[in-house]
């Protein structure tokens, strides 16, 4: 069975858009554009709904997906017992034959002297190259501090993406999951600022996609401002939990007059806790 047909499945089922799924090459036709498939999805340290790490499981969900650039979230690498010690940005890439960039939030020592730093954070797979890659600084509140106060901390992964020739910036990130939405707040004014800096030091209009965990509704306050420089795809449906599903927190944005977004779903899986959106997008030159 094709990779595509395998996605196209896995929607039906969903009751989801398809349209979005329909072959890349189709819109190579459509002017001076571009296409780009892309995804994002939080993949919960490797384990499903049912809590069982298995990343076969995971790496097939992905590659029916048959996305170009995909962003993680929740990423180990040599984390802990949950994820076997391995190194799921490295091991995902290679099963897919993608490029990879990984953008740790936490970087600890061993647990054992000699072995590996554990680290944790986001990670940008792509089947074209990486010509670039930054751990940017956003505001955070560490989960592994017993007493945190918001401070500057990794985990705003950026790359650039050569994409036909033209230049991507492709940006992963993983938003504030509590309640209060104080420090999602001040993590959507600071991606705002990256995202702004990367505009003006290229002096030309600059083609951007934003995937990521945002731990907030489409509607919530906290977000409206990422709306005046990028559009939300609106897949039409919710990602989280992924057993029936009752609110979207998953997002592809992208920045407007740039960027243009031909469709994009949510795709049925329990591979994760939540569910992968994917976007077919046009690059417009």
């Amino acid at each position: 069975m094709s990779l595509r047909r395998r996605t196209v499945e896995v929607l039906v089922a969903a009751g989801l858009s398809v349209t979005a799924l329909a072959p890349p090459a189709a819109a190579a036709g459509q002017g001076h554009s571009v296409p780009l498939r892309v995804a994002t999805y939080n993949i919960h340290a490797g384990a499903g709904t049912d809590n069982v790490f298995d990343l076969d499981r995971q790496a097939a969900e992905l590659r029916s997906l048959d996305a170009d650039v995909i962003g993680l979230q929740e990423v180990d690498v040599h984390w802990g017992d949950r994820s076997q010690w391995r190194d799921l940005a490295g091991e995902l890439a290679e099963r897919l034959g993608m490029q990879v960039s990984f953008a740790p939030i936490y970087r600890l020592d061993p647990v054992t002297p000699g072995t590996p730093k554990r680290e944790f954070g986001v990670a940008v797979l792509s089947r074209y190259p990486i010509v670039s890659a930054e751990n940017h600084d956003i505001t955070r509140l560490s989960t592994q501090d017993p007493n945190p106060v918001p401070a500057p901390a990794p985990g705003f992964g950026e790359v650039v993406v050569r994409v036909k020739g033209l230049p991507v910036h492709v940006y992963a990130t993983h938003l504030d999951y509590r309640g209060d939405p104080s420090v999602r707040i001040a993590q959507v004014a600071d991606t705002r600022r990256i995202m702004a800096e990367d505009q003006e030091s290229e002096r030309r209009p600059v083609r951007q996609v934003l995937l990521g965990d945002f731990n907030a509704a489409p509607a919530a306050p906290e977000l409206a401002p990422l709306w005046q420089e990028l559009d939300d795809v609106e897949p039409g449906g919710p990602t989280y939990p992924a057993q029936d599903p009752v609110q979207r927190i998953d997002y592809v944005a992208v920045s407007k007059d740039t960027v243009r977004v031909r469709d994009a779903a949510v795709a049925e899986t329990l591979a994760s806790d939540h569910r992968p959106v994917v976007a077919d997008l046009l690059l417009r030159r």
